[in-house]
C-alpha cells in the first residue's frame, strides 16, 4: 500500500526545547507535522522505543541535535501504517524495527568498501532526523530491520541500538575464542553484550559504580563484578569501554594482558587524562573507537541472538513520561534498559 503525501498530518512527539540537564526536563511534549514518506519511507506506528544514553547526550547538549526540535529516540519498534511507492519487503501491519544509522549516501569510498558506518554524508534517527519517542514516525525502509519472532516489543527495542553497537564493540574488541573480557559501565549495551560474549565461551568481567549493576552482571554469569576503578582479578585480553568516562580509558588499558585491545564503545567520552606510554600501551595493547554501525552489523547481530536469545532487562516507562525516563538514566536510577511504551 503506498500514500505518497497523504500521511499523517501531525502527531504527539517529545521534542529537545532547550539543551539541559536531564534533571531540568529538557523535553517538551508537543504536536508537531509529520513529513512525507517518499517513495522508501515508512509510515510507523511507535509500539517500543529504547531510551539510549546517546539520547541523553542530545537532550542535554553533549552532542548538539542537527535539526531543530528535535524528537530523539533510535531504538524504535512499531508497526508498519503506510509505505512509500518504492517500499520493497515491508507492507502495511509488519512489525519493523528502525535503528540510530538513518540513511548513507552509498556512493562514498566507505559505502562502497562495505564501511559505511564512516560515510561522512550519514545521517542518524533522533539527531539528524526526528526518532521514536513519538506516537508515530516515519522511517526508511532501506535502514529498517525484521524482528526475531518470540520476544515482545519491549525485549526487542534495546537490541536496536544497545544491541547493535555492543556487538559491533565486542567485534572491535577482538576478543580470542576463550577470551578473558573486561566491561566498563554496565547499563543496557553492557547486560547485552556480556551475554553474548558469554554464549560464545567467553570469561567476562564487569567494573561499575552501580551495585544493582554489579549484582546484575553476576546474575547473567560474569565471574566478577568490581567498582569501576577495581583491577581485574586476572588479566584481560580485551575489554569494552561503555562508560563515557575519559578517566577509565588508562585504567581499562591497564588491566588488559599483552596483545589485548580497548574497544571505546559510545558517541561521546569526556577527556582522556595522560597515558604513560610503558604503562598502557607498550607490549601492542590496541586502543580503538567505535564508530555507529552498519546495517550488516545488525542483520548479524540480530540473526544471532534470534538463536539465542538473551534476557533483556527492561525498566518500562509510558511514552507519556519520557522526560522522567531521561532523569532517571541520568542519575544511575535504570537497571539495564529504560523502554518507552506507547500509552
Amino acid at each position: 500500500m503506498s500514500t505518497g503525501s497523504r500521511d499523517v498530518a501531525t502527531t504527539r512527539a517529545w521534542v529537545v526545547a532547550r539543551a539541559a540537564p536531564a534533571a531540568e526536563h529538557p523535553l517538551r511534549l508537543v504536536e508537531r507535522p509529520l513529513p512525507g514518506t517518499g517513495p522508501n519511507g515508512m509510515l510507523v506506528e511507535v509500539t517500543a522505543c529504547g531510551v539510549c544514553r546517546t539520547d541523553l547526550h542530545v537532550a542535554e547538549g553533549d552532542l548538539p541535535t542537527h535539526l531543530p526540535a528535535c524528537t530523539p529516540g533510535h531504538e524504535i519498534v512499531g508497526t508498519v501504517l503506510r509505505t512509500g511507492s518504492a517500499v520493497a519487503g515491508f507492507r502495511p501491519g509488519d512489525r519493523v524495527g528502525a535503528a540510530w544509522l538513518a540513511r548513507t549516501c552509498g556512493a562514498c569510498r566507505y559505502c562502497r568498501a562495505g564501511r559505511e558506518n564512516l560515510c561522512p554524508h550519514s545521517r542518524y534517527t533522533g539527531w539528524d532526523i526526528h526518532g521514536g519517542y513519538a506516537r508515530q514516525t516515519v522511517v526508511d525502509s532501506r535502514f529498517a530491520y525484521r524482528l526475531p519472532s518470540g520476544s515482545s516489543d519491549a525485549q526487542l527495542a534495546p537490541l536496536l541500538c544497545a544491541g547493535i553497537i555492543g556487538y559491533r564493540a565486542l567485534e572491535r574488541a577482538e576478543l580470542p575464542p576463550g577470551g578473558r573480557l573486561g566491561i566498563y559501565g554496565f547499563g543496557a549495551s553492557a547486560h547485552l553484550t556480556a551475554q553474548l560474549a558469554l554464549a560464545r565461551g567467553a570469561t567476562v568481567h564487569a567494573f561499575t559504580r552501580a551495585e544493582e549493576a554489579r549484582r546484575l552482571a553476576l546474575e547473567l554469569g560474569a565471574a566478577s563484578a568490581g567498582g569501576a576503578y577495581d583491577s581485574p582479578p586476572e588479566p584481560l585480553d580485551s575489554a569494552i569501554l561503555f562508560a563515557p568516562v575519559g578517566d577509565l580509558v588508562p585504567v581499562a588499558l591497564a588491566a588488559l594482558d599483552r596483545g589485548g585491545t580497548l574497544a571505546i564503545a559510545g558517541i561521546h567520552l569526556t577527556d582522556v587524562p595522560g597515558l604513560d606510554y610503558q604503562r598502557h600501551l607498550f607490549r601492542e595493547r590496541t586502543l580503538r573507537s567505535v564508530t555507529a554501525n552498519t546495517r550488516a552489523d545488525g542483520r548479524a547481530f540480530l540473526a544471532e541472538v534470534g538463536a539465542h536469545p538473551p534476557a533483556v532487562h527492561v525498566q518500562p516507562y509510558a511514552m507519556s513520561r519520557a522526560d522522567e525516563a531521561l532523569a532517571d538514566l541520568a542519575a544511575d536510577r535504570v537497571t539495564g534498559a529504560a523502554v518507552l511504551l506507547a500509552d
